[in-house]
């Protein structure tokens, strides 16, 4: 995985602090991976009851705590969609 303790711990404090303590965050995409170099990150995020506001809030200061840019998706728990079926079997639970 591509993330420092110290980005993992600000992502995972992050969305406790602005989505809440039920939140669970995946990493997935080319982060994941040790031997690609550069891209985003990509996180997936499972809570109970997603709000726009607070995913802009999310995004917005992980973009500034991080310096990287950040894609999140914030789906409600037990979503079936394709890109949760890909960030749940190719990603890490943070």
């Amino acid at each position: 995985m591509r993330l420092t303790p110290a980005q993992i711990n600000t992502i995972k404090s992050t969305a406790t602090a602005v989505l809440g303590e039920g939140a669970q965050v995946t990493l997935f995409g080319s982060r994941v991976h040790d031997d690609k170099k550069g891209g985003d990150v990509d996180l997936y995020v499972e809570m109970d009851q997603p709000e726009l506001m607070k995913k802009i809030r999310c995004k917005v200061s992980l973009q500034d705590q991080l310096d990287m840019p950040v894609d999140l998706i914030v789906k409600p728990y037990g979503d079936r969609s394709p890109i949760a079926m890909i960030a749940k079997q190719e990603g890490i639970l943070l």
